[in-house]
């Protein structure tokens, strides 16, 4: 509980104040609460896969996708999608106004230098063109 504890309160400050960005992750579920939205100097919200999975077949979960958008953009906070798996929820999160996201569908954990390798060749082909 982070209402009680001023000395994570100070070092996530530090951390803030030495350019380290904040996120919340897992918004919606569990621990992380809207009460952390006021309390906390965030810089990201990250939408939790649970409600990213179903968000083209439940009209719930397309609703909680939207409002935590709509809520991040409105407190000033990048917004993140955890869990995105096809295109197609791409495509859904990028019309409701979410430009990050990550997830298998645009590729499954590796290690850093396999993920350096990737990026390189993607910045060879970019000016390539």
């Amino acid at each position: 509980d982070l209402e009680g504890s001023s000395e994570a309160m100070a070092e996530i400050l530090q951390l803030r104040a030495a350019g380290v960005s904040i996120a919340l992750d897992d918004f919606g579920t569990g621990y992380a609460s809207l009460s952390y939205l006021k309390l906390l100097p965030l810089n990201k919200l990250k939408i939790d896969q649970s409600f990213v999975r179903d968000v083209l077949t439940d009209i719930n979960d397309e609703a909680i996708v939207s409002t935590i958008i709509a809520l991040g953009q409105s407190l000033d906070l990048a917004v993140i999608a955890e869990g995105v798996e096809t295109a197609e929820q791409a495509t859904l999160l990028e019309r409701s106004g979410c430009h990050v996201y990550q997830g298998y569908h645009f590729g499954k954990p590796a290690p850093v230098g396999e993920w350096q390798q990737i990026i390189g060749e993607i910045r060879l082909k970019h000016k390539a063109h």
